[in-house]
Parts: structure tokens; sequence; C-alpha cells
């Protein structure tokens, strides 16, 4: 079993920055893809942004594109979600999911990921 557990949420301006982390517990990060999902009220939950293992490779969602970084650290079992240029359309409970393996196929599927974490919730006002 995995435990995942986001921080770094908060409330911020648009404009702004936040850096999301989500540290792992459990299993060692190493063989899973990372991804980061988020979900405003009312809608689906949606890819945001995704990190296999070595090679390390990264997809974005097309909106966040140029904006968002995705991280990991396996030695620190974390992953991380550097939010540059925030808009208030980014408001929403950010979610972390872990995936064992790696599909580039199916990395923005929610149905790719075995485990995932109780979210934090990010507000940008504009």
């Amino acid at each position: 079993q995995m435990q995942l557990v986001e921080s770094g949420g908060g409330m911020v301006q648009a404009g702004g920055s936040l850096r999301l982390s989500c540290e792992a517990s459990g299993r060692a990060l190493s063989s899973f893809t990372m991804g980061w999902f988020r979900q405003a009220p009312g809608k689906e939950r949606t890819f945001v942004a995704a990190i296999g293992w070595s090679p390390r490779p990264t997809h974005y969602a097309e909106f966040v594109k140029g904006r968002f970084t995705i991280s990991r650290d396996d030695g620190q079992n974390t992953v991380f979600l550097q939010m540059d240029s925030l808009r208030p359309e980014d408001s929403a409970v950010y979610y972390c999911a872990a995936g064992l393996g790696y599909s580039r196929q199916n990395y923005a599927t929610t149905s790719f990921y075995n485990y995932w974490g109780l979210g934090t919730s990010v507000t940008v006002s504009s």
C-alpha cells in the first residue's frame, strides 16, 4: 500500500505562484508514474501533469504548459508541482496520484493510477 499526502495549497492572487508537494509513504516512488489532477466544484477530475520514472518523461495538460512544472525527488519520495502565473480558473482541489509503471497512452487517465491522495485546495483570486 502507498499513502500520498499533498501539501502547499492555499490562496494566492492571480499571477502568483504556489508549489505543491506530494509525499509518499509505504512504498518507494521508483517504478511509479506520478500525476497531478485537479477538480473544481461541480466539474470532473482532470489531468494536469505527470512524470514517469527513468528517464522521467513529463507531460502537461495544454492549459498549464509553460506555467506549471512537475518534478520528483525519489530520494525524498516526493513529487512537486510548481505553479506559476496562476489564474482564477486554476482554482481547484489538486490531487496527487501514483500509477505503477508507465503508459504513454494512459498517463492522463484517472484509471491508470493506483493510489490517490486526499487533495490540497488552491484558490486564485482575481
